[in-house]
């Protein structure tokens, strides 16, 4: 078993157990296993050589468990997996989940609070946040808001789209490696890419997506780079983000977007996502 390569995990048992069923039948070796982590049912690959094309499989699953093909492979080995329905949904779950990714929990409420502050006439956070010209900070002193647009927003949708990619991204990389990767990640975007769409474009700016393509780049890469680890974002969410991060410097959209802050954060996740992977290689080494 150590020579097995984990293709994917899973917080229940049974979408491991069904995928499995279903990339045996098309001829992939694979083993369920547990694990000791917050996902402790994983899908282990025995060759290497079949990497891609059970990547492939295995992200197809995530987007589609209820397919019933998956079903119909497990009767097919003479055996029965019952998916939990809407198990994602349940206040246990859901506050576990929480519990289980303070950091991620913590941005997440606070970007909710401040926009419900702002859209009931408390605009104080927004002007306590928002972020000032390199002279004036150093006149001022106020460094914290350097970090401060990635916390302020200007409409349902842009809050919206931010946090969900928030919450499913930076959840994934706090269970993985634990808060303090979570807010290292977080403070570098979140400092690179609002200064350098503040020394671009000024200080009109807000948002949390600077940070979301830092998290985007750094699982994608973690995902190419180190597959063994498990951690992946589906290439048709990849070439999504990346195409959204191109429409914005055509300048077609009806709203503005921080594309400098989007380039910046994606950069960012990349290269500490790459980072991530030397020390790990490093460690292994030594």
């Amino acid at each position: 078993m150590n020579t097995h390569i984990k293709l994917v995990a899973f917080s229940k048992e049974q979408p491991a157990r069904l995928l499995s069923l279903y990339l045996k039948e098309q001829g992939i070796r694979v083993e369920y296993c547990r694990l000791d982590n917050d996902y402790a049912h994983g899908v282990m690959l025995a060759d290497p050589a079949d990497l891609d094309k059970a990547k492939l499989y295995a992200e197809e699953f995530v987007l589609d468990p209820s397919n019933k093909k998956y079903q119909t492979a497990a009767w097919h080995a003479g055996e029965s997996v019952t998916l939990d329905q809407d198990p994602s949904f349940s206040t246990d779950s859901i506050l576990l989940s929480l519990i289980r990714s303070p950091f991620a929990a913590s941005v997440l409420v606070v970007c909710i609070v401040i926009y419900c502050l702002a859209m009931i006439g408390i605009s104080a956070p927004y002007a306590w946040l928002q972020i000032e010209p390199l002279s004036e900070l150093v006149a001022n002193g106020q460094w914290w808001r350097l970090l401060g647009p990635a916390l302020i927003h200007f409409s349902a949708m842009h809050i919206a789209f931010n946090l969900l990619w928030w919450w499913i991204l930076g959840k994934q990389l706090e269970n993985t490696f634990g808060s303090s990767y979570l807010i290292l990640l977080f403070t570098m975007s979140a400092l690179i890419s609002n200064v350098a769409q503040l020394m671009v474009n000024g200080p009109s700016f807000g948002g949390l997506s600077g940070v979301v393509y830092a998290l985007v780049g750094c699982v994608w890469w973690l995902g190419w780079l180190k597959p063994s680890w498990g951690i992946s974002l589906p290439k048709p969410m990849v070439g999504f983000l990346l195409v959204w991060l191109l429409v914005g410097y055509l300048d077609i959209l009806p709203v503005h977007m921080a594309n400098i802050a989007h380039t910046a954060g994606l950069i960012c996740g990349c290269l500490f996502a790459w980072v991530l992977v030397l020390r790990a290689s490093r460690r292994a080494d030594n």
